[in-house]
């Protein structure tokens, strides 16, 4: 059963027509460079934990949601997450840093926007600890090797042409935005 679970864990991170999640990774990986990757990987988990919550808290029965109003708000929170690279500086994070919170609670949005699916695939399975671990670790692994991609990305972009990194999040951040506004418009 572990295997099925992490299988499709990463694939549900890795599935192209689910390319709302990668351009939300795609999005927080923006604002920062390849040398930041350990703050990445803090960054990535604390989306996994608020994604595994939900999923968790759906699975139980215990949260219930408007299932339309969610995807509308996932795009919501790429385009937040792009206009906050474009607004805060890393100085700023000094002053006030939600760094980490944000992808906790914007993982938890998503997990609802998953949850119905996740619900229906454990199906009468008397105990959701061991699958959703599976899922949520296969999730994680998923991230971490798009986020690997996207650091890639970032090094030869900003050593190969020279480009600095404040430019890359600002191409990256306007990009996501432009999407993520497509997004939101097309839900509603």
């Amino acid at each position: 059963m572990f295997p099925v679970y992490l299988k499709l864990g990463f694939e549900h991170i890795a599935d192209i027509q689910a390319y709302d999640h990668l351009l939300f990774l795609v999005a927080l990986c923006a604002a920062y460079s390849y040398t930041e990757w350990k703050r990445i990987l803090v960054l990535v988990t604390a989306f996994t934990v608020g994604h595994s919550i939900t999923l968790a808290l759906s699975a139980l029965d215990i949260l219930h949601f408007n299932e339309q109003l969610i995807e509308i708000l996932i795009p919501i929170t790429i385009l937040l997450t792009a206009l906050r690279n474009l607004i805060f500086k890393k100085k700023d994070e000094k002053i006030w840093n939600p760094s980490y919170l944000l992808p906790l609670f914007f993982g938890l949005i998503h997990g609802m926007g998953f949850s119905a699916y996740f619900k229906s695939l454990l199906g009468k399975e008397a105990d959701i600890v061991l699958p959703l671990f599976a899922f949520n670790v296969g999730v994680e692994i998923g991230q971490v090797c798009i986020v690997a991609m996207i650091m890639l990305i970032n090094l030869i972009v900003i050593r190969g042409i020279h480009l600095k990194q404040k430019n890359w999040n600002m191409a990256v951040s306007i990009a996501a935005a432009v999407l993520a506004g497509y997004l939101i418009i097309q839900r509603i």
